[in-house]
């Protein structure tokens, strides 16, 4: 580090981040070229059990409500496994927290396309009302009540949790959280509080041992496993992908806070905005030691994305100097080149984004070891890159500056091809922020409203790269009927996924710019920056 240009390198970087001058080339070998051979006898009980974060669980537009149109759930249906349990979270608008592409169809239907001047008072009356509805349904109507379920979910993930969480959070510990700070109908904060702990507890509720002791989601799927037989595992692949969390909240605060000590304190750590590489190595070799516990045939690991592409931190000026992937500046979507100011707005330098991205690699080497290490002893886990995957989708990094490309453009295949199916939309998706008007989608489609999640289709694209590993892996995938053997190479029906994406198939036509009304949401509620905070 002490030989890189001060134009790179923020001097706030702990010295164990190995600032990275090109980015990490994606991992395009799921088996990292060790062979392993695994005994295949009878077909394990639960054959898909996910653990990770919101992006497993399937968080879209600020909320998660499309629960069975998660990236674990659409494998499930082309397994033709239907069994797949995992939670819900209707409500009378559609999600938890806050669903925005809901209240920006129901805006659109009370205003229609525009809201002049004339009308603004009574769209923030409006727009009190709703929220006022929601808080009162999850902190005190039907959503406060959690549902008998008999069988752990098989997706266990929780959005906003890291991989600390993962290891050691359970239902208990959030139903207590809840106990300890009753809700307060409060005229102002309109916010669901405890929101994150009100979405875990339907996760994980059920995931209990035989003596009622509340499970972890790394516990749960060890007690999924148990359900094996002797001969048979209890799992046939087992899925984890987590750790975008241990990086998230710089992008979400725009404030880069370095782990210290108490990185692996649930109590504290939420002061924490990037865990130094150190300190996340730390937390997955304890997490890999117990996953190397559980009794499942396949294991996937998955990288971690690099955050900083996410179109909810938007490169503001023009980019460092030509060729470059960084922008001088990271601020919120919304934020006009022309309109922003430093002095006013909050922001990521460009070297500091440098540096999130440098730890994040680390991550991924250190996931990718040990995907490596578990091979060379035998056990049959594969990477997938997810890193990787977003990297040659990234449209305003590379895509649209050729000159950004790194050296491992053409070798790794050059950008990600999109399906047949996403290709033929007009425009054809792509990674920056989505927008919208009276004509339809403008631009955008992978990721949903909140800048950071993907829309149905986007998590169609994550489920076709883990079956094609699985297909690897040798797992047989099945007609609805779960008897009839499907041949050859299971492509995800991505003509189904954009009749049921409604972002895709039925766009809020709003002429407000969504990105106004997103804008205005995290402006005077607070909601998108913190979706990583249990409270507030």
């Amino acid at each position: 580090m002490t030989n890189l240009s001060s134009s790179i390198l923020d001097a706030k970087t702990p010295p164990d981040v190995v600032i990275s001058v090109q980015p990490r080339k994606p991992v395009t070998d799921p088996t990292l070229g060790i062979t392993v051979n695994v005994t295949k006898t009878g077909t394990p009980k639960n054959r898909l059990v996910a653990v990770g974060d919101s992006i497993t669980q399937g968080f879209q537009s600020g909320a998660i409500f499309n629960t069975q149109l998660s990236y674990p759930a659409i494998i499930a249906k082309e397994l033709g496994w239907g069994e797949f349990r995992y939670p819900t979270y209707q409500g009378p608008e559609d999600g938890l927290p806050l669903n925005v592409e809901r209240l920006a169809h129901d805006l659109e239907k009370k205003f229609g396309p525009t809201i002049n001047p004339l009308e603004f008072v009574g769209a923030a009356l409006f727009l009190r009302k709703y929220l006022d509805v929601n808080e009162n349904y999850w902190e005190r109507g039907e959503g406060s009540l959690f549902p008998i379920q008999q069988g752990i979910n098989h997706n266990l993930a929780v959005y906003g949790w890291d991989v600390r969480n993962i290891i050691s959070r359970n239902a208990d510990i959030c139903i207590n959280i809840l106990k300890n700070n009753p809700p307060k109908d409060d005229y102002l904060r309109l916010m669901v509080e405890y929101h994150n702990d009100r979405a875990a507890i339907r996760t994980l509720n059920s995931a209990r041992d035989g003596n009622g002791v509340a499970l972890s989601p790394v516990q749960a799927a060890a007690a999924l496993a148990d359900e094996g037989t002797p001969e048979t595992e209890g799992i046939e692949t087992l899925v984890v992908i987590i750790g975008s969390n241990n990086a998230l909240g710089s992008i979400l605060t725009f404030n880069v806070a370095w782990s210290d000590t108490g990185y692996d304190d649930m109590d504290i750590n939420d002061k924490y905005t990037v865990w130094r590489p150190i300190h996340f190595k730390a937390e997955l070799d304890q997490l890999v030691a117990e996953v190397k516990k559980i009794r499942a045939r396949h294991v996937i690991f998955g990288t971690v994305p690099h955050i900083t592409i996410v179109p909810f931190a938007r490169g503001v000026d023009q980019k460092v100097k030509p060729g470059s992937r960084y922008f001088p500046y990271y601020t919120l979507p919304w934020i006009h080149d022309q309109d922003f100011d430093p002095n006013k707005h909050p922001y990521l330098t460009g070297q500091e984004a440098r540096a999130i991205d440098s730890a994040i690699d680390q991550y991924n080497d250190y996931i990718t070891d040990a995907v490596r290490q578990a091979r060379t002893e035998g056990r049959d886990w594969y990477l997938f890159d997810a890193a990787g995957l977003l990297d040659r989708l990234a449209s305003r990094r590379y895509l649209q500056d050729p000159e950004a490309k790194p050296e491992w453009w053409d070798e790794v295949g050059g950008a990600y091809p999109l399906p047949p199916e996403l290709q033929a939309l007009t425009p054809v998706p792509d990674s920056r922020f989505f927008l919208s008007g009276p004509n339809g989608r403008t631009q955008g489609g992978l990721f949903s409203l909140d800048g950071i999640h993907p829309t149905t289709i986007g998590y169609g694209i994550i489920a076709q790269e883990l079956i094609k590993i699985m297909q690897l892996a040798g797992v047989k995938f099945y007609q609805q009927d779960g008897k009839t053997e499907r041949p050859g190479e299971i492509r995800v029906n991505f003509q189904s996924l954009i009749a049921v994406d409604s972002l895709i198939s039925r766009p809020p036509r709003n002429l407000i710019n969504i990105m106004d009304i997103v804008g205005g949401l995290d402006k005077n509620f607070n909601i998108l920056s913190n979706l990583l905070k249990r409270n507030y």
